[in-house]
């Protein structure tokens, strides 16, 4: 079997858990939740349920209620910008977010909002003082990544917000790096809006995310149609979380989600994160012994997510990624990523990065294979 190293993208393996709450889902439950009054549907009704709670108690949210299943933080994102955002509002970003966050965004400055995209540093790191700076009175948000997909840089959320708050903005912040890898409390964080998916490190299926809103927070949902309850009436109901979830669930998905929820709560939140820190430092001692090779974003002992970004002087990324898979069976992320503003603001457009990215399951000597592979294809010793 490959050794897999792209859990920035997807994690993987699962939990076996989560396998299992899949196709029990499928096999015996098998009916979508809120669309029938007997038992079976009931007990998917059941199941929804108790993976929203699961989601809302992961992120210190108290009411499980405003929590919104969407099929991936991509959704979640445009719900957030393109259902709060209107012509004249002003919003503040920056330069190392993903296209799941800038293109809502550019869609809502071309509807007639504007948007103003602070410069982050060779790192990917913007400082509270430059949101100060950038706040205007007709600021309406404040939109950005937790954690840089391309450098793994941490934002320093909680002193942003602290910055939006006094300045009356709201706070969206894509977790799509951090979500099951870095502890987060939403509501003490100062998040209003919180985008999550479901596949990367809260171990999922594909197809799943959250959003959470917060109280308060008002927005205009993407899409309308049946929500199970409220049938009477043509207008979307304005409970939630029925109001964002029109449709039929994706039941077998999310009670694979819950799985993955309860893996991270059993095992722990921290171990998770002490587990990905130590391969991420054996990752990048092996880098930074071989000549040429460059690794962007934070410095050694800096606050990193679980992913290494590098460059090798004098050779393609695309090439290294081909080389991996074919001589080595070795899967890696190579190009921009979809973020080619963080590549620019780093240096690294348009050839991009090698980006490897180990995950909980990760064994130390998947590790040492992949650096014994580099070795042999930088011709290092």
């Amino acid at each position: 079997m490959s050794l897999y190293l792209d859990n920035a993208a997807t994690s993987y393996p699962k939990p076996e858990s989560v396998y299992e709450a899949v196709s029990t889902a499928l096999r015996e439950v098998g009916v979508s939740p809120g669309r029938g009054g007997y038992r079976r549907g009931l007990e998917a009704t059941r199941l929804l349920f108790e993976t929203r709670e699961a989601a809302a108690s992961l992120f210190g949210i108290g009411d499980s209620s405003r929590v919104v299943f969407t099929h991936s933080a991509t959704e979640s994102l445009n719900l957030a910008v393109l259902g709060l955002i209107r012509s004249g509002d002003h919003v503040i970003t920056t330069s190392a977010e993903h296209n799941s966050l800038v293109r809502p965004l550019h869609l809502a400055g071309q509807r007639g909002a504007e948007i103003t995209w602070v410069e982050a540093d060779r790192r990917g790191i913007v400082t509270p003082d430059q949101i100060a700076a950038a706040m205007r009175p007709s600021t309406r948000l404040v939109a950005l990544a937790h954690c840089s997909n391309v450098t793994g840089a941490i934002q320093p959320v909680g002193d942003i917000a602290a910055v939006a708050r006094r300045a009356g903005a709201l706070v969206l912040v894509d977790a799509a790096q951090s979500a099951g890898m870095i502890p987060i409390d939403a509501p003490a964080m100062g998040i209003d809006l919180l985008a999550v998916p479901g596949h990367k490190g809260l171990m999922g299926p594909q197809g799943t995310g959250v959003l959470y809103v917060a109280d308060g927070v008002e927005l205009e949902p993407l899409i309308v149609g049946g929500t199970g309850g409220y049938s009477s009436g043509m207008e979307q109901p304005d409970a939630m979380p029925e109001r964002f979830e029109s449709g039929t669930h994706n039941l077998p998905g999310i009670a694979g989600l819950g799985a993955g929820i309860d893996f991270i709560r059993t095992v722990g939140l921290e171990v998770i994160r002490q587990r990905e820190e130590n391969l991420v430092a054996r990752l990048m001692d092996g880098l930074a012994a071989m000549p040429g090779v460059t690794c962007h974003g934070p410095l050694p002992g800096e606050p990193r997510g679980s992913l290494v970004s590098f460059t090798a002087e004098g050779t393609d990324p695309q090439a290294i990624g081909f080389r991996l898979d074919q001589e080595f069976d070795i899967c890696v992320r190579v190009g921009l990523h979809c973020a080619p503003a963080a590549h620019r603001t780093i240096g690294t457009y348009p050839g991009g990065t090698v980006r490897v990215s180990p995950g909980y399951f990760t064994k130390d000597e998947e590790i040492d294979a992949f650096l014994m592979a580099m070795r042999t294809i930088l011709g290092a010793k």
